[in-house]
């Protein structure tokens, strides 16, 4: 009788080898064997999950990071859809509200969507060493710590928004529309989160074209309601937040829906939403330091806007539309880092640690070019690109500014994070954890505070973001040449062989 892991890799190789005209329905055991049996089908059904042990490595990355680039394009086009149209219905006080509110939500959403992170990367590790019954666990956990934080979230957000926005001494012209916007939006948070841990899920089984396709979706139900919501009714800019909360309650549903079909490798199952204890201590070991990591990022983002909310609403909105441009240079980070925790969890969960160090290098290499590439077309169009969301002289200038003071480092941006990626991936995720502690918010906010008490000048607080990443770059950079991260999956490897 063949054992459950044994069933899984027989599931695991059919799925895998791109068959796909017949489902796993049922196991039949008759006289010892094992058959399965197939259900016909006039259509053909794509594979649930993607192996990237084997195969060319640049192919099956690239393959894996272009529906992330694409989805990712399609999440910050309605972002900055909302932008626009609320810089266009409401003014500049309601774009300032909205613009604004990002380094917030980022902080207050980071630590979940690190621990998320961590999720992904045990799924993805036990996914590679063909370790079927703790990825059940795994996503099944995960999913049960989804539920809470997103309740947990929206009470924290909802009760404390007008607490927050005062530490960030936002414009009080700006403070009842800020209000209404955050209050709104963090209602939903339930959606919020759960979205982005059904797509860790989905991500972390080497499936990203799923993703894509829900948030298309969501993506263009968000503009369709705002346009109905700010141009049609002429509602405040809390049908904005509003608007957001659908769309992503919609990918939700959408997520879940194909999560829980019957015939996928790892179906979820409500009753099996529950935590297992020793993998959610293993999430959280994994996770918790790209939480940490992520709100320490969004601290000090926080600490900075606190800084250029000082300098009134023009700036407040400079500083929001930027942040928003900017979105577009993370596109290519954000793609290959997700194809590189990938590919380097599953390929160390096989123990194939020279396949995993072609695939970081690849991964490095094309998000730093990339991104530099779009932070080129930025500096050149910079007051063209700000002036579509508000033509306002002052809000123009202070943003041209900006982007013409960070956009030509975005290559070490991109080599920062793709570095961490790598940790993460690795299960290291403690070392990109000290580094963004000790260099993207103390260093950033000593830095911020020194110069703003001797000059008071809001270009050197732009200063501060390409001085924090090239410092970061080159510890990282010793650390990836130095280090013996592949090492770090190994008895991993050997726990899941023993299960």
């Amino acid at each position: 009788m063949m054992k459950k892991n044994d069933r899984w890799e027989v599931a695991s190789a059919i799925n895998l080898a791109g068959i796909s005209d017949f489902r796993c329905e049922s196991w039949v055991e008759e006289d010892g064997k094992v058959k399965m049996e197939k259900r016909a089908s006039d259509r053909k059904q794509s594979a649930e999950t993607g192996n990237m042990t084997a195969g060319n490595p640049y192919t099956l990355m690239i393959a894996f990071a272009l529906p992330v680039f694409l989805s990712q394009v399609f999440q910050q086009m309605y972002n900055t859809a909302d932008a626009f149209l609320v810089g266009r219905y409401l003014g500049t006080n309601a774009l300032a509200a909205v613009t604004s509110s990002g380094t917030l939500i980022f902080l207050m959403t980071s630590l979940f969507y690190g621990i998320a992170m961590g999720g992904g990367v045990m799924i993805s590790r036990y996914f590679g060493a063909n370790a079927g019954e703790q990825v059940s666990r795994a996503i099944h956990t995960l999913l049960a710590f989804g539920v809470v934080s997103g309740f947990a979230l929206t009470l924290v957000g909802v009760g404390f928004t007008p607490v927050f926005l005062s530490w960030m001494q936002t414009d009080p012209e700006v403070m009842p529309e800020a209000v209404q916007y955050f209050r709104y939006y963090f209602a939903g948070a339930f959606a919020m989160v759960m979205y982005n841990i059904c797509c860790s899920i989905m991500n972390a089984l080497g499936d990203s074209r799923r993703p894509l396709y829900y948030l298309i979706f969501s993506s263009i139900l968000n503009v369709v309601l705002d346009c109905v919501f700010l141009g049609a009714f002429g509602w405040g800019v809390w049908a904005a937040a509003v608007a957001t909360v659908i769309s992503q309650a919609a990918s939700v549903v959408l997520c879940m829906a194909h999560l829980m079909r019957r015939g996928n490798l790892f179906t979820v199952e409500l009753s099996k939403i529950r935590f297992h204890k020793r993998m959610l201590v293993e999430i959280i070991q994994n996770g918790l330091p790209a939480g940490i990591q992520n709100s320490v990022i969004g601290f000090a983002n926080v600490i900075v806007q606190s800084q250029i909310n000082s300098f009134g609403k023009l700036a407040m909105a400079a500083y929001g539309v930027h942040a928003k441009i900017e979105g577009f240079a993370f596109l290519p980070i954000i793609s290959f880092n997700l194809a590189c925790t990938t590919f380097i969890s599953q390929n160390l969960g096989a123990g194939q640690h020279e396949r995993a160090k072609k695939g970081a290098r690849f991964s490095i290499l094309a998000a730093s070019l990339l991104a530099e590439f779009v932070g080129i077309i930025y500096y050149v169009f910079a007051p063209q690109l700000v002036g579509m969301f508000d033509a306002t002289a002052g809000v123009v200038d202070l943003g041209a500014r900006q982007a013409r003071t960070v956009a030509l480092f975005y290559f070490l941006l991109a080599f920062s994070h793709s570095v961490a990626a790598v940790c993460r991936g690795a299960g290291k995720a403690f070392v990109p954890m000290c580094v963004m502690l000790s260099i993207w918010c103390v260093l950033r906010i000593s830095y911020i505070i020194v110069v703003m008490r001797l000059t008071g000048d809001i270009s050197l607080i732009y200063w501060a973001y390409p001085l924090t990443w090239a410092i970061s770059s080159v510890i990282y950079l010793i650390y990836y040449l130095r280090s013996d991260w592949v090492h770090g999956f190994d008895s991993v490897k050997v726990a899941a062989q023993q299960s």
